[in-house]
């Protein structure tokens, strides 16, 4: 499906929506953090690095700004809108200043890593989601990008299952939605 690299970028995209959005969340009417706690939620909301110990407040504020503009990209294609993601995506492609390059891991084989028009923290991470994005929607695993349909939950997610069959953000809406199913279908019937 996606490689390594891509998937990488695609879970921090998620994660980021999900953390640094307003909207409903299993259930729950869900705020995101903002001022003072805004470094710390971005800080856990990317995968773990040795060569990051703190996010500064104005990268924690840019990454929170692309949050807000990856949400519509999911929406709109969950709502089958594939033109206006793409869209949506391309401008981002262009503000984040995303290019390819290639890149050495020690011990790996050289690897197709996506960086912007300067590598700071915000701005690297900003393009690598978006041309994550970007290879979803311009491939035919657009329909992988979802929101979950949980009631009262708008968290995004990324379909890795094999035959695409996944609609909830989480193990926990989908059994919300589950044990509500079956408490309907054992509620006497007037």
């Amino acid at each position: 499906m996606f490689d390594g690299h891509v998937v990488t970028l695609l879970d921090a995209a998620v994660s980021l929506v999900n953390t640094l959005t307003d909207g409903a969340r299993q259930g729950r009417p869900y705020t995101a953090p903002h001022g003072d706690q805004l470094p710390q939620a971005v800080h856990e909301a990317l995968p773990p690095s040795s060569h990051r110990s703190t996010v500064e407040s104005d990268h924690a504020a840019y990454l929170a700004h692309t949050a807000q503009q990856m949400r519509a990209v999911f929406e709109a294609v969950d709502s089958g809108h594939i033109d206006h993601a793409a869209q949506l995506v391309n401008v981002l492609l262009r503000t984040t200043g995303a290019r390819p390059q290639l890149d050495c891991v020690d011990g790996e084989p050289w690897q197709v890593h996506f960086h912007g028009s300067d590598d700071s923290l915000s701005v690297g991470w900003s393009a690598g989601c978006v041309t994550a994005l970007a290879l979803a929607i311009g491939s035919n695993l657009a329909g992988r990008l979802g929101v979950c349909t949980a009631p009262h939950c708008d968290r995004v997610y990324v379909d890795a299952s094999r035959n695409a069959v996944r609609h909830f953000c989480s193990a926990a809406c989908r059994s919300r939605v589950k044990a509500a199913a079956f408490r309907a279908r054992k509620a006497p019937k007037n």
